[in-house]
């Protein structure tokens, strides 16, 4: 049985009627501004276009853009709005890919650790950005849930942008050296109560697999944690508007969650996100996976309109950042991919996505009840939303889940089914020889993230524990500075590091400092950064400078074994 102290042992908590009240006040201030999307449409708001466009029967379509150079990033915006429009397709909305140090309040973010992403220093820079074309400005990423939440906040508003997020990452993504959640905690309520105070509707974003769908075993358990967000919001006064999409590869799945999230939300939603984890192969096979994926997204379109835009994600990103002539070409393709779809519908029997989505939404339900009367029964207030809030995050996805999972309609998530395969791909290449080898060396090894992306580190962590090594956990978005203390104190014989973000050279120049030279350390994952003289804000490829600094550099998964063999033979 869970109490109160171990969740929320402070003897004073911030008081949410203050946050509150402070974030109403901020509203007489900061408000949204008729931008270029609003004002060439002529509405109010995003969620009043999305609507219409609904009653129209019109898919709507989304972009991600955002390099690190603010003037290639306003270009682009005007390019591809203008570019699909001569091929009458219409972009509807832009996701901006922010850089992760926006999360860090502008006074304090000189000295953090930039990503590949895009800074906007003030509400002009968001400005400039917005008004380059009619397009609705989504700021999904590193806005909310952060310390820097109410003047990223202000600034989309005032930019015009009446979708703003992300929600999902307050419970899941740490800013390494600004993680203090009840700062965090604090400067996203005050953010969602300005949002609630605006005179127009503004849809609050939160996408699942950046929040705890990502970790959950159970598609009832994310829709239970859509639920949990949904009555949070509703105690703030906000609209929450869900996406998701990474890890839904199967189209059973996939179609059954949108018609499942369809029957608890009427609020327009966001986007659905890209399948990305199943772009594993040339460029040529990825337009395979992503035909795959926005056929569904269109059949669900059609089925139960929901406002969702399709997300038709550049064949390339499982390499690199996409260019500017790639995104066009995946909006063209699901553009008319999206023709065809409309007639093949009467093809489609949707009975077993149906079935599914039913099972959906009644184990969501149980797990949502079971955590509202979980919570109480430890002296959680889950009336009120800083409580509730803090408390959800400091438990997390996979203690959550245990909790509230309903366990006898156990509904696998693609996520934990893909990691399970890919690992065993990965420790099929493993030579017999050397797994049995580590496994008689049982090593110590500390696995972490450079950043929020766990994917990898979940597929190597089974890879590592197969082959017979003890597993350390050092966490995600852990700042080198920590992993190397922990290292150090847990007598680890060696750090193997996944990396996604665009930081891996600085980071392991960091780690080194602080660890010294006994501990080898792996790294892999996607190992780029962009160069500080680069006039492209494109990473590139930092592996042979990584080698040249001493890191043992896996490009695959599997060859971590053989590396930890080598690594340890030489420390002994």
């Amino acid at each position: 049985m869970l109490t109160r102290m171990d969740i929320l042992p402070e003897q004073d908590l911030t008081n949410a009627a203050d946050l509150i009240a402070r974030g109403h006040a901020l509203a007489q201030e900061w408000q949204v501004q008729p931008g270029a999307f609003l004002k060439h449409h002529g509405v109010a708001s995003e969620a009043e276009y999305k609507r219409a466009r609904t009653a129209a029967g019109n898919h709507m379509q989304h972009a991600q853009i955002g390099w690190r150079d603010p003037v290639k990033s306003r270009d682009a915006w005007a390019e591809i709005h203008d570019r699909c429009a001569a091929n009458t397709v219409t972009v509807d909305r832009y996701g901006i890919c922010l850089d992760w140090s926006m999360g860090i309040p502008r006074d304090d973010r000189g000295g953090a650790m930039r990503g590949t992403g895009l800074i906007l220093d003030g509400p002009d820079d968001f400005a400039r950005l917005t008004d380059a074309a009619p397009v609705a400005p989504h700021f999904g990423d590193f806005v909310l849930g952060f310390p820097a939440s109410v003047e990223n906040t202000c600034a989309a508003l005032a930019a015009g942008s009446t979708s703003i997020g992300n929600l999902g990452q307050y419970f899941t993504f740490r800013l390494q050296n600004h993680s203090d959640d009840v700062i965090c905690t604090a400067a996203t309520l005050t953010a969602l109560a300005l949002i609630a105070a605006q005179p127009v509707p503004v849809l609050v974003h939160s996408n699942l697999d950046d929040g705890f769908a990502a970790l959950f075993g159970d598609l009832s358990s994310a829709l239970g944690a859509v639920l949990l967000e949904r009555h949070i919001g509703a105690l703030v006064g906000v609209e929450i508007s869900h996406c998701w999409g990474h890890h839904f590869s199967d189209p059973v799945r996939r179609l059954a969650f949108h018609l499942a999230l369809a029957d608890v939300s009427d609020t327009p939603g966001t986007m659905i996100y890209g399948n990305t984890t199943s772009y594993r192969g040339s460029r040529e096979e990825n337009f395979a996976s992503l035909s795959s994926y926005l056929s569904i997204d269109v059949a669900g379109q059609l089925l139960r309109p929901t406002g969702h835009a399709i997300n038709p994600v550049p064949v390339t990103e499982n390499e690199r950042i996409p260019d500017v002539e790639e995104i066009i070409d995946a909006q063209l393709f699901a553009a008319r991919l999206a023709t065809h779809e409309a007639r093949h519908m009467p093809l489609l029997d949707a009975a077993p996505a149906r079935a599914l989505a039913d099972r959906i939404v009644s184990g969501g339900r149980t797990f949502f009840d079971k955590a509202l009367n979980n919570l109480t029964a430890a002296g959680i207030d889950t009336d009120n939303p800083f409580e509730m809030l803090l408390s959800i995050r400091r438990l997390g996805g996979r203690r959550l889940e245990m909790m509230c999972a309903t366990g006898a309609d156990h509904i696998p998530s693609d996520i934990a089914e893909e990691v399970a395969e890919m690992a065993q791909t990965h420790l099929s290449r493993v030579p017999h020889g050397d797994r049995l080898a580590l496994a008689g060396m049982a090593p110590r090894i500390l696995t972490a993230t450079t950043d929020v992306h766990e994917h990898g580190k979940l597929v190597l962590d089974e890879v590592l524990s197969s082959a017979g090594a003890t597993l350390l956990d050092g966490g995600t978005s852990v700042a080198p500075q920590a992993l190397a203390a922990t290292a150090l104190a847990e007598q680890a014989d060696a750090i193997a590091l996944s990396t996604y973000n665009g930081v891996a050279l600085n980071y392991y120049n960091t780690l080194r400092e602080h660890l010294g030279n006994q501990i080898p350390v792996l790294i892999g994952g996607r190992l780029n950064q962009v160069p500080d003289s680069s006039n492209t804000s494109l990473p590139v490829d930092v592996g042979e400078q990584l080698i040249a600094a001493g890191a043992l550099v896996c490009r695959e998964i599997e060859e971590a074994v053989p590396a930890l063999l080598t690594a340890l033979k030489e420390t002994t």
